[in-house]
């Protein structure tokens, strides 16, 4: 599909366009000390000012993108002063303040995710995460911008942050610990992202140099808090990759609050566009909700639940791909028969109790439950064909094969189950006195996993079948009669019941202090882990790890913004189930945690540019690995050698550009530079399978100066190739492979009929909705061919291996309604 012109048009008349400002929400409910809502204070701000209603709630429009000074005043109460406050045009933000009256009040707050900054966590619109086009459009499609992140594969939600793999990264909802299915080989399989979009009120990530209190992974940090909504409100995206349903519901005492998303979403878009030719029928649907009950002023209990069914089914039917050089043009052509049925079926259910011991003490109870059954179910035949290629741009059959060269054949095999059971019992709690914090927290985790691998890979290459260029099956014919069976180039089976049990505690101390040379902040923590492996035919294992961590931020008094920020930590990765499964799906229990040391330094310069404000910001980095469990990435498949026999390093350096290069707008620019090697066995430094080297991202948002609410959303993104694509049973130290560069645009254009700023009297339809919008995106703009992995393919003449690139998806275009009440 050609872009059509309008679209290049509009788009070039974006990039330099100018409008008004515009306006944000803030909302929220004021309490006193005893946490009694309070009527009739008077809230004002540079523009305007409200009063709370009978149950302590308010909603005052300030100005987007500048800073405001919000006061909260009450007779009998001292006055509450927001100072700096900064919100991205339409932004919601939720602010609870507590009135006291005989404790004395601090005169300003700073609400400007000051302590996010020093501590290293970077904030992300939620707004931006549901606006901002995507193959997988949400917060990772957001976080794969950032220069720390990077990915080279559009229909998987999964990221490698600094060098780690998918498995090295912590997702929070809410402080609940979230998974994914294990099985899942192909990123067309994954269907849903664990996070609603819609659900969100705040993000935070962390690329490295985090906290104790968050768990024990070597990567990232993505802590996503849903909303506790103030009032009665649906929303509905649809498009033609499906349809998000969301409601926020408030009892009329103020009790009761809740946030629900139903989704469903087809792939058939994205798989329609790749080379093979199928009959496609996916059916990703989940539903969540977020539940908040006040029992009384004291006490809060959250529910959190997901219920989520991937059913993929798919019938390859044929694929012919064009490769080779110019001057010696080659075509694979593939037929297949058979099919492949996948289904994955989560469920995740948790409770959380909050008690408010007083203003200073906050105690936690967390308890989750998440069960998981997966199934993998394929027969795939496919009958394969080497060509020349027609290369003649004046005849009619340019790009068609001529002559075949070679014939061969693959026949593909799964029957491959999982059924784990995951439970998490954990105490959190935090004290505060001034500016000191104390946080501390004990879990308790037993993991269940059942599960059987059996799959296997024929090679039949001109009528005989291919076996493993391993020594235990030489063949020595004609000297030697070979009379052993058939065996499969690649097979696996295996059948495992294995138990863990986790014990893990944390504390850590934070104060922020005011000098004579600026404002200064620091965190000291440690982490502790012993957890025990056991199940059938299976030794009992049992390991400690200890993790010291700490942080340190300077924000000196200078005439401009600077805040320079420092971390270093140890973080130790005991094994998860999938690490301790090797190539052969044999588990090897004795398996040690990988343990990585990261070392820090940032600087954020936060200025004023054309009256608009702006950021940057700038880390460095540098990451030991030891006890690393060497793997090989095939699309998002991670498959471990269950062992500890490697030793690796990470080094890089980032830096982003964000702020309103449009007004009223949030755009950025990232660029970074990272590299990754390991030495396995002592046999030298290889890249390893994230080296992904340079990346660039930008975030561009703007509109019609004559027609502001015609919008555009942009998103570009290109990576350098990373190690990958490498035949089976490739020695990684003789063969070194890379991919080639990952390059991205997608491109989104919306009209905005009703929104925060648009509103319409009561006697025209359009007055009962607060967001109207319709638009169309076009994914791949620039129908770029990014490739995920190789097929290889053995030709009977040459006796050579071509790689034949497995390409991702091409130029497809969607249309998008959204729409609020």
């Amino acid at each position: 599909m050609k872009c059509p012109k309008i679209v290049l048009l509009i788009f070039f008349l974006c990039l330099y366009t100018n409008i008004r400002a515009q306006t944000a929400t803030l909302t929220g409910i004021v309490f006193d000390e005893n946490n009694n809502p309070i009527s009739q204070v008077n809230i004002t701000s540079t523009i305007g000012g409200t009063t709370t209603d009978d149950t302590g709630f308010y909603i005052l429009p300030i100005i987007a993108e500048k800073e405001n000074r919000i006061t909260f005043s009450h007779l009998g109460h001292r006055n509450i002063v927001l100072e700096r406050l900064i919100l991205n045009s339409n932004e919601t933000f939720e602010f609870y303040p507590v009135m006291f009256t005989e404790i004395t009040q601090i005169d300003g707050v700073t609400v400007s995710a000051e302590e996010r900054k020093v501590q290293g966590i970077k904030s992300i619109s939620p707004e931006m995460a549901r606006q901002i086009p995507g193959a997988n459009a949400g917060v990772e499609n957001i976080l794969k911008l950032l220069p720390s992140v990077s990915s080279n594969n559009e229909l998987s939600t999964q990221y490698s942050v600094r060098g780690g793999n998918y498995d090295e990264n912590l997702v929070y909802i809410n402080e609940i610990e979230v998974y994914r299915p294990f099985l899942i080989r192909a990123a067309q399989q994954e269907g849903l992202s664990i996070v609603n979009n819609d659900l969100i009120r705040k993000v935070a990530f962390s690329p490295g140099g985090f906290q104790a209190k968050y768990g024990d992974k070597l990567s990232s940090v993505l802590d996503i808090t849903y909303k506790n909504p103030t009032g009665f409100g649906t929303q509905m995206d649809v498009s033609l990759l499906g349809a998000n349903l969301a409601m926020e519901t408030v009892s009329q005492n103020k009790k009761l609050s809740s946030v629900t998303g139903i989704r469903y979403r087809n792939n058939s878009l994205f798989v329609n566009s790749q080379q093979t030719n199928s009959n496609f029928n996916p059916t990703f649907a989940d539903i969540q909700g977020y539940l908040t009950y006040r029992l009384s002023n004291k006490l809060h209990v959250n529910f959190f639940g997901n219920l989520s069914i991937n059913d993929y089914q798919n019938e390859p039917l044929d694929r012919q791909t064009n490769f080779g050089t110019l001057s010696a043009p080659k075509a694979l052509i593939i037929n297949y028969s058979g099919s492949e049925n996948n289904r994955y079926a989560t469920a995740l259910g948790a409770v959380k109790a909050n008690y408010f011991l007083n203003e200073t003490v906050t105690l936690k109870l967390i308890a989750s439950l998440y069960h998981t059954t997966e199934r993998e179910y394929s027969d795939v035949n496919a009958r394969y064909a080497l060509g020349e290629v027609n290369s003649d741009l004046g005849s009619p059959t340019v790009g068609e094969p001529t002559t075949i060269r070679g014939v061969g054949g693959q026949f593909t095999r799964a029957r491959n189950e999982l059924d784990a059971l995951i439970f998490n019992l954990e105490q959190r709690g935090s004290a505060s006195i001034g500016k000191r914090n104390l946080q501390w927290g004990i879990k308790y985790t037993h993991e269940d996993i059942r599960d059987q691998l059996r799959e296997s890979v024929f090679l039949d290459s001109a009528g005989f079948s291919v076996r493993p260029p391993l020594p235990e099956y030489g063949n020595n014919q004609p000297e030697v009669p070979f009379e052993d069976p058939l065996v499969a180039y690649e097979g696996v089976s295996a059948r495992n019941f294995v138990k863990t049990n986790r014990f893990s505690a944390y504390s850590q101390f934070s104060e922020s202090k005011s000098l004579q040379i600026g404002d200064i902040y620091f965190n000291i923590g440690a982490r502790a882990h012993y957890w025990r492996v056991s199940g059938k035919d299976i030794d009992k294992v049992s390991q400690t790890v200890f993790s010291p961590r700490a942080q340190f931020a300077i924000k000196p008094r200078w005439g401009k913004d600077m805040l320079f920020r420092t971390a270093i930590g140890v973080y130790h990765q005991p094994p998860f189930y999938r690490e301790l499964r090797d190539a052969s799906g044999t588990v090897r229990p004795k398996v040690k945690a990988q343990k990585s040391i990261h070392y820090v330094l940032g600087h954020e310069y936060s200025f004023l540019l054309w009256e608009r404000p702006f950021k940057l910001i700038s880390e460095a980095y540098y990451k030991t690995l030891d006890h690393v469990n060497p793997y090989t990435l095939n699309d998002v498949r991670i498959r471990y050698a269950a062992n500890n026999n490697a030793e690796a390093y990470v080094y890089g350096a980032e830096m982003r550009l964000n702020g309103a290069f449009v007004p009223g707008t949030e755009s950025w620019v990232s660029v970074g530079y990272m590299t990754t090697k390991e030495n396995i066995a002592n046999q030298g430094y290889i890249p390893r399978p994230t080296d992904q080297r340079l990346k660039l991202g930008i975030l561009f948002q703007d509109y019609v100066p004559n027609i502001p609410n015609l919008k555009m959303y942009l998103n570009l993104v290109y990576n350098t190739g990373v190690p990958g694509g490498s035949p089976s049973y490739a020695d990684p130290y003789v063969f070194q492979n890379r991919l080639r560069d990952y390059k991205r645009a997608d491109l989104g254009i919306s009209h905005i009929f009703v929104d925060a700023e648009k509103k319409y009297p009561k006697n025209h339809w359009l007055h009962h909705f607060k967001e109207l919008s319709v638009g169309f995106e076009i994914f791949n703009l620039f129908n770029n061919q990014n490739s995920i992995t190789n097929t290889w393919i053995r030709d009977v003449e040459s006796k050579n291996e071509f790689a034949v690139p497995n390409y991702m998806t091409s130029r497809v275009l969607n249309l998008r309604l959204k729409i609020r009440l």
